[in-house]
């Protein structure tokens, strides 16, 4: 473990900074996190990206404070593109010093990406607690290479404990936010999106960054889904008209652009179409629903293939490359699921199983346990 300096113990609250812009993946367990450390009594401050679904994602949580900072992305080592970018990314390290130092933060915890790198090695330069947290089961190559400055990397999968060596490791789980972490009940969340609460329903999230070719596999599949089941289709924007478009007067087929409501999604979902991003595997282990996951072809490393392999492992999914799907294939994979009860009850108890409900907590004891803070 690496030395601690400057560090202030034994008081009341802890400023901690942490680094979640970029994706969803790193917003909402870094909103989770923070969460968590407000309700302990200490001050999170949450630093993301000037992206646009950052900023509107961030709007739903007036009880925290954001600070947004250019998001640097690493160009390939031998590009041109590395002489500006480590620019950027100095003044960046900059910046984040400067706001620690004004703001007198204890620690920054790192979300992943290369949005954490910057404030997480000022935080190793002068004297602070760092932290990075994994949630896939291949760590990304930007995590590894944070992870050398931080005093412990938390991992939410106990697979990816493997690629720190060199680290302590502390396999935390995924937070994930508390609005998912009550459900509503099945016949409301049924009556807000349209749904009847008596009949089975396929839920179908393409994650955010595309799936234009899942959307219309699903599409095409849903006439040979088991009679009665209904479709709650979470398109994306781009995909909603093509996909309203091609279910006109298909009975029980809801198409949504944007959900800002996911709880109501799980809770009456009796099976989910996905992507394999770790947060969705999270959310999807916390509520029980069995999945069909579809990793996302373009994933850096092909990392959402290794996160679904895991979830196969235990029983709690089914994997089909998206490349070797049809929607025949689709259709008879939810009919498997559906229409067997015992294969259902029993990927229903293994995605349960998964589940790390007390993650955030878990972060924030290491966090606390590092610092050593006598909690008041």
């Amino acid at each position: 473990m690496l030395p601690l300096y400057n560090i202030r113990r034994f008081m009341k609250s802890l400023g901690v900074v942490i680094a979640c812009g970029g994706t969803g993946g790193h917003l909402f367990p870094g909103i989770a996190v923070a969460e968590e450390l407000k309700a302990r009594g200490h001050k999170p401050l949450l630093l993301i990206s000037e992206k646009a679904v950052d900023q509107e994602a961030s709007k739903k949580y007036g009880d925290l404070e954001f600070v947004a900072i250019p998001a640097i992305a690493k160009p390939p080592t031998l590009s041109l593109r590395m002489v500006p970018f480590l620019w950027k990314l100095f003044l960046t390290i900059r910046r984040c010093k400067k706001l620690l130092r004004e703001r007198k933060m204890d620690a920054v915890v790192g979300m992943g990406g290369f949005t954490s790198m910057p404030p997480v090695f000022a935080a190793n330069r002068m004297g602070l607690a760092a932290f990075v947290h994994d949630s896939n089961a291949l760590p990304g190559r930007a995590n590894v290479m944070t992870a050398r400055y931080c005093h412990a990397v938390f991992v939410g999968m106990k697979e990816a404990a493997e690629f720190f060596p060199r680290q302590t490791v502390e396999v935390t789980g995924t937070p994930f936010r508390k609005e998912i972490r009550v459900l509503p009940s099945r016949a409301d969340a049924a009556a807000k999106l349209g749904l009847d609460a008596e009949r089975t329903v396929v839920a179908v999230m393409g994650g955010s960054q595309g799936a234009r070719q899942l959307n219309r596999l699903v599409a095409e599949a849903f006439t040979d889904f088991p009679p009665g089941t209904q479709v709650l289709h979470v398109a994306g924007t781009k995909d909603l008209a093509e996909v309203q478009a091609s279910v006109v007067g298909k009975r029980g087929y809801v198409v949504l652009g944007f959900c800002d409501d996911m709880a109501s999604v799980y809770a009456v979902a009796d099976l989910c179409v996905c992507r394999s991003g770790a947060s969705s595997l999270t959310e999807l282990a916390h509520a029980g629903v069995p999945s069909i996951l579809v990793p996302y072809p373009f994933a850096a490393d092909d990392h959402q293939t290794k996160n679904a392999a895991v979830f196969v492992a235990a029983g709690a999914s089914k994997m089909a490359q998206e490349r070797e799907l049809n929607a025949e294939k689709l259709a008879g994979m939810v009919g498997e699921i559906l229409q067997d009860g015992a294969v259902y009850a029993g990927m229903k108890k293994a995605t349960s199983a998964l589940n790390v409900a007390d993650a955030a907590g878990r972060v924030c004891d290491a966090i606390e346990k590092t610092i050593e803070v006598a909690v008041m």
